[in-house]
């Protein structure tokens, strides 16, 4: 297996061998199950799709009740897709994944949703200087030019303005796995993970670690 799902619990500090302390983040990993193997036979490609086991049972109509029977597990509120390999058929639905999947030094990939910063201006958005803050200039956080009014008379597309921020599907990749607590599906996480605490991440192999 290359992926868990899991929750973010908070950030924390702990010390290394020769005494550095780093910052880490704790990360609820799973159990998660297996509600789905795909195969390229039927589906076009090789993948499964497993669930987030949580203490509060999840609410669901009766098709996707029906998608989780078929597989003889419980519903669940948060599902995602991981590849696998072509031929590997160990992988079954029902199977449990737990945290111990990974191991201390291992290198992730954690995807998560950022926190949403609603609507902001191009300073904060994209962090433009902005000008002068004195003299009457009357141009403190304004974008500045954005298009020429001969040519092209318009906006290009793309131009970085104002507009939403955050809120968006965010991987940070090629961070280290600290620790493993494999009794509480516990992964020590080397740095910061999107989202904000109790946000739902999809842990994998980082492919370029």
């Amino acid at each position: 297996m290359d992926g868990i799902l899991g929750r973010k619990l908070g950030m924390t500090q702990i010390f290394v061998e020769d005494g550095t302390a780093i910052s880490v983040t704790v990360i609820q990993a799973g159990p998660c199950l297996v509600v789905q193997r795909k195969t390229a036979g039927t589906d076009g490609y090789e993948a499964i799709q497993i669930g987030l086991v949580e203490e509060k049972p999840a609410k669901v109509n009766k098709p996707t009740a029906g998608h989780f029977g078929k597989a003889g597990v419980a519903p669940v509120r948060r599902i995602e897709e991981f590849e696998i390999a072509a031929g590997d058929d160990e992988v079954k639905a029902g199977d449990e994944i737990k945290a111990s999947i990974f191991t201390e030094q291992d290198w992730v990939d954690v995807v998560g949703t950022s926190k949403g910063k609603g609507f902001q201006g191009v300073m904060k958005r994209h962090g433009f200087a902005g000008g002068q803050g004195g003299h009457g200039s009357m141009f403190h956080r304004a974008p500045g030019s954005i298009g020429s009014s001969a040519y092209p008379s318009r906006v290009y597309p793309g131009m970085r303005g104002t507009g939403r921020m955050g809120g968006k599907r965010v991987t940070v990749k090629n961070l280290q796995v600290v620790k493993v607590d494999a009794e509480r599906n516990l992964i020590y996480v080397r740095g910061a993970v999107p989202g904000p605490r109790s946000g739902y991440l999809a842990i994998r192999r980082a492919k370029r670690g």
